[in-house]
């Protein structure tokens, strides 16, 4: 019956106009604490919103980036994700990030690493651990995080570095979409002679940190290929690799999966409960965790 029920909530999320809406209006209110619009970055005003678990102290902590074409969203449509990670005991960071057409792909992506820095800086005051720091991304936001860890240039920028960030999580991200063709995405990722570089498969050196890559067969957004892409250069770079194929998921069911109320239907909580525990204990697992690939077979 439990299953049945899910299932049938899980239809209705879908369906509905806003499934993030749907999704965070039966996310619970208890059992975190919340510090909502955090400035973090005095130049453009951006604000950040904390989920921390009760009682939390030295607590790993999930920079969440939302994704929607890198043209809309806000932080507050994803306290879903907030709250079912720390119910895990994370320290969860969601910022938002300004958008194309107001700014391109590399004042996107400074936004971020700043969101990282300050993270870095202040997380401590919320019960998180700055050594144990995860970037996570849905879609568009996986493309974001995933091109902080592989490439070192814009937390450089931002005042950091890539060493902060102990592993990467990407759900659905879109890794290497070329010949770019869409009039928007040429002007937002151009000039076409830095086509290649905005790519995140052309920044992979295996000195990134250890990586977590997640994507649904029946995704009809981002295509699985770019997640079997990735997955294919970090391993013969002798990267620290992971990759999780759920064949009956779409692009909107791998992140609807990770609310406390979907969980069960698929594992994609519990992948990235226990991905964020064991790269953020102890040194950088980078050669210690072998690449590996994995089906979801439900149950």
């Amino acid at each position: 019956m439990r299953a049945l029920l899910a299932v049938m909530l899980g239809v209705l999320v879908l369906s509905a106009c806003s499934s993030q809406g749907f999704l965070n209006a039966t996310t619970p209110d208890s059992g975190y604490g919340l510090s909502q619009n955090v400035v973090f970055d005095d130049s453009t005003g951006l604000k950040l919103d904390i989920y921390s678990p009760q009682n939390a102290g030295n607590a790993p902590v999930v920079v969440f980036f939302f994704g929607a074409r890198w043209e809309e969203g806000d932080k507050e449509e994803y306290k879903f994700v907030g709250q079912a990670l720390a119910a895990r005991g994370f320290v969860t960071v969601i910022p938002n990030y300004r958008f194309y057409p107001q700014v391109h792909y590399r004042e996107i992506l400074l936004d971020c690493a700043k969101a990282v820095v300050w993270t870095h800086s202040h997380i401590g005051s919320y019960g998180g651990s700055p050594g144990r720091i995860v970037v996570m991304g849905h879609s568009a936001g996986a493309y974001n995080a995933s091109m902080l860890a592989l490439d070192p240039e814009f937390m450089k920028q931002a005042g950091g570095n890539r060493l902060w960030i102990r592993g990467l999580i990407g759900l659905a991200g879109p890794y290497n979409f070329l010949p770019i063709t869409d009039p928007d995405l040429r002007d937002l990722f151009g000039p076409p002679e830095s086509f290649e570089s905005s790519q995140p498969v052309f920044h992979v050196d295996g000195g990134a940190p250890p990586i977590l890559l997640m994507h649904g067969g029946k995704d009809e957004t981002v295509d699985v290929q770019n997640t079997n892409e990735l997955y294919d250069r970090i391993k013969r770079a002798n990267g620290s690799v992971e990759k999780v194929l759920y064949p009956d998921l779409d692009h909107k069911w791998i992140i609807a999966d990770v609310a406390t109320r979907l969980q069960g239907q698929a594992d994609v909580a519990d992948k990235i409960d226990d991905f964020v525990k064991r790269v953020t204990v102890g040194n950088p697992p980078q050669a210690q965790q072998p690449s590996s690939i994995q089906t979801f077979v439900p149950k």
